[in-house]
């Protein structure tokens, strides 16, 4: 990729990260933002030890370890009756974020590493070609080597290569909201399990603040963009039979937002004639396993390393097809599973899972976790000479 022009639209967790990966090879990186700051709003964000890893390949292993909390564990509570299972996560890089601490993160590496980061440039259409050509909303025209779309759920990129599409509601809401710990935790993850509900709290930045996150199953439509406001009187109300300490904490909110979870296929074209896609804008994924910004950053550094070591771009961008779709769709289908499970409303198999769990718990404590060891054990820089700077 030596003096190569790359331009990438989206200065998120994605698009950033496989900018450094990017430039660190030796291309001329752009990449265009639409927003008028690189900012991301109050929320958290966990990064398991798959993602860690690309951190640590881009040399920003002591900046993460700083601006964020190693999860002890993990607990799984019944909404009224108390602990379920409890998972050590001790022996991991879990790691938990602010979201903008981790976007700030990636920013600074990027421009370290040469990227040229451009704000207040809306990308209003992509023509796929021998050099790609980006044109912009102020009737600029860019051309480069490659264009990758890291523009989130609503890409421009994704609809030129793969046309209109309309996703479905899921019949599930989430909110979100962040406020000031008045707790003694300070390194673990709690998930309180109900009929047609979760909810999910965790703290960031050392211990002062805590991410709060419920989803709720409901057949009204809501919108998809999670920037929009709700009154905190309306989660509080639909978690009104959770556990007194659960419901302390939902008094605290002051500021909450909503949004509506949807369905978006993978895409099925990934790149074409210079023009490729990653992390939200290729393969959108719900919440429920926490891995979106995990394989956005798999996606970023796993494109620099076939890009890389390519002969031409449509090779380099063949073989990261081929070495992410497997992956990213038995991520998506093991998220949209999780669901279904957190929510269980028929009491006797509400029942029975909860004492499989427990008893689980106690025979082999460690069962659970090591399910996972195919999606946290996979380090997709493993080989590459990145590692040698760990």
């Amino acid at each position: 990729m030596k003096g190569r022009k790359v331009i990438i639209v989206g200065a998120g967790i994605g698009g950033l990260a496989a900018a450094t990966a990017l430039a660190r090879q030796g291309a001329m990186v752009t990449v265009l933002e639409q927003a008028e700051a690189i900012t991301e709003a109050g929320a958290g964000i966990q990064v398991s030890p798959n993602g860690f890893a690309v951190l640590r390949a881009l040399g920003l292993a002591q900046e993460a370890c700083d601006l964020s909390t190693k999860a002890s564990g993990v607990c799984l509570y019944d909404y009224q009756r108390g602990p379920v299972l409890p998972l050590d996560m001790a022996g991991g890089q879990y790691r938990l974020f602010h979201r903008a601490d981790l976007i700030d993160l990636l920013h600074w590496a990027a421009r370290r590493a040469g990227v040229r980061v451009l704000l207040l440039q809306k990308v209003r259409e992509v023509v796929p070609g021998p050099e790609p050509l980006v044109r912009l909303a102020s009737g600029a025209e860019l051309c480069a080597d490659l264009v990758v779309g890291a523009d989130g759920l609503h890409s421009v990129l994704r609809q030129a290569l793969n046309g209109d599409e309309e996703p479905f509601f899921t019949g599930q809401v989430a909110w979100r909201a962040v406020i000031d710990n008045p707790t003694e935790r300070r390194d673990d993850v709690t998930l309180h399990m109900a009929p047609h509900r979760h909810l999910v709290t965790y703290p960031l930045r050392q211990g002062r603040q805590l991410n709060i996150v419920a989803v709720q199953e409901r057949a009204a439509w809501v919108g998809e963009d999670w920037r929009q406001q709700d009154d905190p009187e309306a989660l509080r109300a639909a978690f009104a039979d959770f556990a007194p300490d659960v419901r302390a904490l939902l008094d605290r909110i002051e500021t909450v937002h909503l949004w509506g979870l949807f369905r978006h296929r993978i895409a099925p074209v990934w790149h074409r004639e210079g023009v490729a896609l990653l992390g939200d804008a290729l393969h959108p994924t719900l919440p429920f396993l926490a891995q979106g910004a995990n394989m956005a950053l798999e996606d970023g550094w796993v494109l620099a390393e076939a890009l890389g070591r390519a002969e031409a771009i449509e090779p380099g961008l063949a073989e990261y097809r081929a070495r992410r779709e497997a992956r990213v769709a038995r991520v998506v289908r093991a998220a949209s599973g999780n669901a279904r499970k957190y929510h269980l409303a028929f009491p006797p198999l509400r029942w029975a899972a909860r004492t499989g769990l427990r008893m689980a718990g106690r025979v082999a404590p460690g069962m659970m976790l090591r399910s996972f060891d195919w999606l946290y054990g996979v380090d997709v820089t493993e080989g590459s000479a990145a590692r040698s700077r760990k």
